[in-house]
Protein backbone atom coordinates (compact mmCIF):
# COMPACT_ATOMS: atom_id res chain seq x y z
CA UNK A 1 0.00 0.00 0.00
CA UNK A 2 1.77 3.75 -0.58
CA UNK A 3 0.45 5.98 1.67
CA UNK A 4 -0.64 9.17 -0.51
CA UNK A 5 -1.02 11.94 1.60
CA UNK A 6 2.96 13.37 2.15
CA UNK A 7 5.66 14.01 -0.03
CA UNK A 8 7.12 10.68 0.68
CA UNK A 9 4.14 8.06 -0.56
CA UNK A 10 5.27 5.45 1.73
CA UNK A 11 5.42 1.94 0.55
CA UNK A 12 3.81 0.38 4.00
CA UNK A 13 3.21 -4.08 4.08
CA UNK A 14 0.45 -4.26 6.68
CA UNK A 15 0.97 -3.71 9.65
CA UNK A 16 4.07 -1.17 8.71
CA UNK A 17 4.55 2.34 10.06
CA UNK A 18 5.33 5.00 7.53
CA UNK A 19 8.33 7.56 8.11
CA UNK A 20 6.14 9.71 10.14
CA UNK A 21 6.17 7.47 12.41
CA UNK A 22 2.50 8.26 13.15
CA UNK A 23 0.78 6.30 10.04
CA UNK A 24 0.09 2.32 9.75
CA UNK A 25 -0.99 0.28 7.02
CA UNK A 26 -3.75 -1.29 8.81
CA UNK A 27 -5.93 -3.86 6.15
CA UNK A 28 -4.67 -2.38 3.14
CA UNK A 29 -5.52 1.38 4.18
CA UNK A 30 -3.27 4.52 5.94
CA UNK A 31 -4.41 5.09 9.46
CA UNK A 32 -3.45 7.02 12.14
CA UNK A 33 -1.51 4.99 14.47
CA UNK A 34 -2.80 6.28 17.56
CA UNK A 35 -5.46 8.50 16.61
CA UNK A 36 -5.99 11.50 19.54
CA UNK A 37 -2.64 11.06 21.30
CA UNK A 38 -1.27 13.67 23.10
CA UNK A 39 2.21 14.54 24.39
CA UNK A 40 1.66 18.51 24.92
CA UNK A 41 -1.45 20.52 25.98
CA UNK A 42 -1.95 24.09 27.09
CA UNK A 43 -3.67 27.33 26.67
CA UNK A 44 -1.64 29.21 24.88
CA UNK A 45 -2.26 33.48 23.38
CA UNK A 46 -2.96 33.31 20.00
CA UNK A 47 0.34 34.90 18.94
CA UNK A 48 2.65 31.99 19.93
CA UNK A 49 1.37 30.06 17.01
CA UNK A 50 1.96 32.39 15.73
CA UNK A 51 -0.93 34.78 14.27
CA UNK A 52 -0.60 38.12 14.81
CA UNK A 53 -3.41 39.16 12.71
CA UNK A 54 -6.00 36.47 13.80
CA UNK A 55 -8.02 37.44 16.64
CA UNK A 56 -5.45 38.96 18.62
CA UNK A 57 -6.09 38.95 22.46
CA UNK A 58 -7.76 35.67 22.63
CA UNK A 59 -6.03 32.36 23.74
CA UNK A 60 -6.29 29.27 22.22
CA UNK A 61 -6.18 25.75 23.55
CA UNK A 62 -3.31 24.22 21.84
CA UNK A 63 -3.00 20.48 21.45
CA UNK A 64 0.03 18.24 20.14
CA UNK A 65 0.60 14.67 19.27
CA UNK A 66 3.70 12.80 18.27
CA UNK A 67 5.64 12.25 14.91
CA UNK A 68 6.89 14.82 11.19
CA UNK A 69 6.93 13.55 8.07
CA UNK A 70 10.30 16.10 7.61
CA UNK A 71 13.61 15.59 8.97
CA UNK A 72 15.24 19.25 10.08
CA UNK A 73 18.37 18.75 11.40
CA UNK A 74 17.95 21.87 13.56
CA UNK A 75 13.89 20.88 14.79
CA UNK A 76 12.76 22.69 18.00
CA UNK A 77 10.75 20.05 19.42
CA UNK A 78 12.48 17.04 18.24
CA UNK A 79 11.58 15.39 21.56
CA UNK A 80 7.91 14.89 20.23
CA UNK A 81 8.27 15.25 16.46
CA UNK A 82 11.00 13.06 16.72
CA UNK A 83 9.15 10.44 19.12
CA UNK A 84 7.31 7.45 19.06
CA UNK A 85 4.06 7.01 20.54
CA UNK A 86 5.42 4.71 22.92
CA UNK A 87 7.86 7.41 24.35
CA UNK A 88 6.14 10.79 24.27
CA UNK A 89 2.22 9.99 24.85
CA UNK A 90 0.69 11.41 27.81
CA UNK A 91 -2.71 10.14 27.34
CA UNK A 92 -5.35 9.73 24.25
CA UNK A 93 -8.28 12.95 23.98
CA UNK A 94 -10.97 11.98 21.70
CA UNK A 95 -12.29 14.71 19.89
CA UNK A 96 -15.60 15.54 22.10
CA UNK A 97 -13.41 15.62 24.95
CA UNK A 98 -11.08 18.22 23.63
CA UNK A 99 -13.64 20.43 22.53
CA UNK A 100 -15.70 20.15 25.48
CA UNK A 101 -12.08 21.37 27.40
CA UNK A 102 -11.94 24.39 24.76
CA UNK A 103 -15.77 25.24 25.56
CA UNK A 104 -14.79 25.07 29.45
CA UNK A 105 -11.98 27.80 28.98
CA UNK A 106 -13.72 30.30 27.11
CA UNK A 107 -13.75 31.98 30.04
CA UNK A 108 -10.10 32.85 29.68
CA UNK A 109 -10.34 34.38 26.11
CA UNK A 110 -10.04 30.79 24.43
CA UNK A 111 -11.90 30.74 20.96
CA UNK A 112 -10.94 27.06 20.15
CA UNK A 113 -8.50 24.26 19.46
CA UNK A 114 -5.00 25.02 17.50
CA UNK A 115 -2.85 21.50 16.76
CA UNK A 116 0.59 22.20 16.65
CA UNK A 117 3.89 21.73 18.53
CA UNK A 118 4.41 18.42 16.21
CA UNK A 119 3.62 17.90 12.67
CA UNK A 120 -0.31 18.04 13.30
CA UNK A 121 -1.23 17.13 9.75
CA UNK A 122 -0.28 13.39 9.64
CA UNK A 123 -3.28 12.54 11.56
CA UNK A 124 -5.62 15.01 9.84
CA UNK A 125 -8.51 12.92 10.74
CA UNK A 126 -8.65 14.15 14.16
CA UNK A 127 -8.07 17.36 13.26
CA UNK A 128 -11.33 16.66 10.65
CA UNK A 129 -13.38 15.35 13.07
CA UNK A 130 -12.25 17.96 15.94
CA UNK A 131 -12.94 20.90 13.35
CA UNK A 132 -16.90 19.69 12.86
CA UNK A 133 -17.38 19.67 16.33
CA UNK A 134 -15.81 23.37 16.48
CA UNK A 135 -17.79 24.47 13.84
CA UNK A 136 -21.19 23.20 15.66
CA UNK A 137 -20.11 24.57 18.69
CA UNK A 138 -18.77 28.21 17.43
CA UNK A 139 -15.37 27.67 18.26
CA UNK A 140 -12.39 28.12 15.91
CA UNK A 141 -9.59 25.38 14.84
CA UNK A 142 -6.27 26.57 13.73
CA UNK A 143 -3.54 24.26 12.12
CA UNK A 144 0.33 24.93 12.41
CA UNK A 145 1.94 23.23 9.61
CA UNK A 146 4.93 22.42 7.67
CA UNK A 147 2.71 22.01 4.84
CA UNK A 148 4.03 19.34 2.72
CA UNK A 149 1.12 17.52 2.39
CA UNK A 150 -1.26 16.04 -0.50
CA UNK A 151 -4.43 17.46 -1.56
CA UNK A 152 -5.59 13.95 -0.06
CA UNK A 153 -4.66 14.94 3.70
CA UNK A 154 -5.95 19.09 2.59
CA UNK A 155 -9.22 18.42 1.29
CA UNK A 156 -11.04 16.86 3.86
CA UNK A 157 -10.13 19.48 6.49
CA UNK A 158 -9.78 22.36 4.37
CA UNK A 159 -13.30 23.72 5.16
CA UNK A 160 -12.71 23.06 8.65
CA UNK A 161 -9.54 24.89 9.39
CA UNK A 162 -10.26 28.64 10.44
CA UNK A 163 -6.43 29.98 10.52
CA UNK A 164 -3.40 28.02 9.22
CA UNK A 165 0.38 28.91 9.65
CA UNK A 166 2.27 27.37 7.35
CA UNK A 167 6.37 26.86 7.85
CA UNK A 168 7.98 27.86 4.40
CA UNK A 169 11.36 27.02 5.70
CA UNK A 170 12.86 28.31 2.73
CA UNK A 171 12.64 28.93 -0.84
CA UNK A 172 15.32 26.33 -2.90
CA UNK A 173 14.44 22.95 -3.59
CA UNK A 174 18.01 21.91 -2.24
CA UNK A 175 17.07 23.23 0.95
CA UNK A 176 13.87 21.11 0.93
CA UNK A 177 15.78 17.96 -0.53
CA UNK A 178 18.12 18.41 2.34
CA UNK A 179 14.94 18.73 5.34
CA UNK A 180 12.92 15.05 3.37
CA UNK A 181 10.84 17.32 1.92
CA UNK A 182 8.96 19.14 -1.22
CA UNK A 183 9.22 22.83 -2.30
CA UNK A 184 6.22 22.98 -5.02
CA UNK A 185 4.20 20.95 -2.80
CA UNK A 186 4.31 22.96 0.34
CA UNK A 187 3.48 26.38 -2.79
CA UNK A 188 0.55 24.73 -3.65
CA UNK A 189 -0.69 23.79 0.00
CA UNK A 190 -0.65 28.10 0.72
CA UNK A 191 -1.99 28.70 -1.95
CA UNK A 192 -5.01 26.08 -1.82
CA UNK A 193 -5.35 26.81 2.18
CA UNK A 194 -5.21 30.55 1.68
CA UNK A 195 -8.77 30.14 -1.00
CA UNK A 196 -10.83 29.19 2.25
CA UNK A 197 -9.00 30.30 5.59
CA UNK A 198 -7.01 33.12 7.61
CA UNK A 199 -3.05 32.02 6.43
CA UNK A 200 0.05 33.22 7.95
CA UNK A 201 3.49 32.30 7.12
CA UNK A 202 7.32 31.45 9.32
CA UNK A 203 10.52 30.73 8.17
CA UNK A 204 12.30 30.19 10.86
CA UNK A 205 16.42 31.88 9.42
CA UNK A 206 19.16 29.43 9.87
CA UNK A 207 22.40 30.99 10.19
CA UNK A 208 24.44 29.81 6.58
CA UNK A 209 21.24 28.04 5.48
CA UNK A 210 18.47 30.04 4.42
CA UNK A 211 19.76 33.23 5.43
CA UNK A 212 20.43 34.93 1.91
CA UNK A 213 18.89 38.33 1.43
CA UNK A 214 17.75 37.31 -2.20
CA UNK A 215 16.32 34.20 -1.37
CA UNK A 216 14.04 35.58 1.30
CA UNK A 217 13.35 38.49 -1.46
CA UNK A 218 12.43 35.47 -3.33
CA UNK A 219 10.36 34.09 -0.71
CA UNK A 220 8.48 37.31 0.09
CA UNK A 221 8.01 37.65 -4.04
CA UNK A 222 6.05 34.63 -4.42
CA UNK A 223 4.19 35.13 -0.92
CA UNK A 224 2.83 38.60 -2.27
CA UNK A 225 2.07 36.94 -6.20
CA UNK A 226 -0.69 35.28 -4.18
CA UNK A 227 -1.36 37.65 -1.74
CA UNK A 228 0.65 40.97 -0.59
CA UNK A 229 -1.62 40.35 2.54
CA UNK A 230 -0.71 37.08 4.20
CA UNK A 231 1.98 38.11 7.11
CA UNK A 232 5.20 36.84 7.11
CA UNK A 233 7.42 35.33 10.13
CA UNK A 234 10.77 35.82 9.96
CA UNK A 235 12.32 33.81 13.08
CA UNK A 236 15.28 33.07 15.39
CA UNK A 237 17.06 30.16 15.46
CA UNK A 238 18.30 28.57 18.52
CA UNK A 239 21.04 25.59 18.55
CA UNK A 240 18.85 22.72 18.74
CA UNK A 241 19.02 18.97 18.00
CA UNK A 242 21.42 18.57 15.37
CA UNK A 243 22.23 21.84 14.94
CA UNK A 244 23.56 22.12 19.04
CA UNK A 245 27.08 23.57 17.64
CA UNK A 246 24.99 26.62 15.14
CA UNK A 247 24.96 30.27 16.61
CA UNK A 248 21.60 31.33 17.20
CA UNK A 249 20.90 33.83 14.32
CA UNK A 250 21.96 37.40 15.40
CA UNK A 251 19.21 39.88 15.57
CA UNK A 252 20.78 42.10 13.52
CA UNK A 253 19.62 39.31 10.37
CA UNK A 254 16.25 38.86 10.92
CA UNK A 255 15.77 42.95 11.17
CA UNK A 256 17.47 43.43 7.91
CA UNK A 257 15.39 40.54 6.27
CA UNK A 258 12.51 41.71 7.32
CA UNK A 259 13.11 45.05 5.64
CA UNK A 260 14.24 43.38 2.39
CA UNK A 261 10.53 41.32 2.64
CA UNK A 262 8.80 44.26 3.30
CA UNK A 263 9.38 45.56 -0.41
CA UNK A 264 6.65 43.30 -0.98
CA UNK A 265 4.81 42.46 1.48
CA UNK A 266 2.31 44.59 4.03
CA UNK A 267 2.44 42.73 7.05
CA UNK A 268 6.47 40.96 8.28
CA UNK A 269 6.88 40.28 11.50
CA UNK A 270 10.67 39.55 13.69
CA UNK A 271 9.61 36.27 15.70
CA UNK A 272 11.14 35.11 18.85
CA UNK A 273 13.77 38.10 19.48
Amino acid sequence: MKCPYCTHFCEMAEGEIGFCRARVNRKGKSEPLMEGAVTSLALDPIEKKPLYHFHPGATILSVGGFGCNLRCFFCQNADISMANGNEAVTEIIPPERLVQMALDLKAKKNIGVAFTYNEPMITFEYIRKTGLMNRAQGLKTVVVTNGCFTPAALDPVKELVDAWNIDLKGFTKEWYRRLGGDLEMVKRFIVSAHEKAHVEITTLVVPGENDGEQEIRDLSSWIAGVSPDIPLHLSRFFPRYHAADKFATEREKILRLTEVAREKLKYVHAGNM
